[in-house]
């Protein structure tokens, strides 16, 4: 294993807590992407393939919710109702203002995208709150994700 400096520690441990708020870009599964890679740019294909793989977001959304929802204390399940609720308020209104109707099909798209990648990137945000806080799974997720630090540091184990 490999020692931090304090410094070190703390600058990656304050990465780690903004992890779920965030995170880049949403994993997309491979059907997605050769979904659209065959839709030639048509709009119609496109959006077949936003829709299917919305459809797909969604169905890993509700699995996590429900995995996490499991792992979670009465009253914590109660307060990740609230959030999901309230998430899916925003997401909805959010999404709904990118349709503007005067933008046509690049408008109705750029709002199907939109719940699409919202939808992908809370199923991804779902799996971060997943008890245990283990702090050093923050950290290789980290790494992991940015790839700008090698570190490894493995459950709660530190040496500072």
């Amino acid at each position: 294993m490999r020692k931090l400096p304090l410094l070190g520690l703390l600058s990656a441990l304050s990465a780690v807590f903004a992890i779920p708020t965030a995170m880049a870009e949403p994993e997309l599964s491979a059907q997605f992407s050769s979904c659209m890679d065959r839709s030639g740019g048509v709009t119609m294909a496109m959006m077949d393939c936003i829709n299917a793989e919305h459809r797909r977001q969604d169905a890993k959304l509700n699995a996590n919710y429900r995995a996490l929802s499991a792992r979670v204390s009465q009253p914590r399940r109660q307060q990740l109702l609230d959030v999901q609720r309230a998430w899916i308020r925003f997401r909805d209104l959010n999404c709904a203002f990118y349709d503007d109707p005067e933008g046509g099909s690049a408008a109705r798209g750029a709002a199907n995208s939109c719940f699409m990648e919202a939808t992908a990137a809370r199923a991804q945000e779902l799996t971060l709150l997943m008890p245990p806080w283990v702090m050093g799974t923050f950290l290789t997720l980290f790494i992991k994700k940015s790839q700008l630090i090698n570190v490894k540091v493995i459950h709660h184990s530190c040496h500072l």
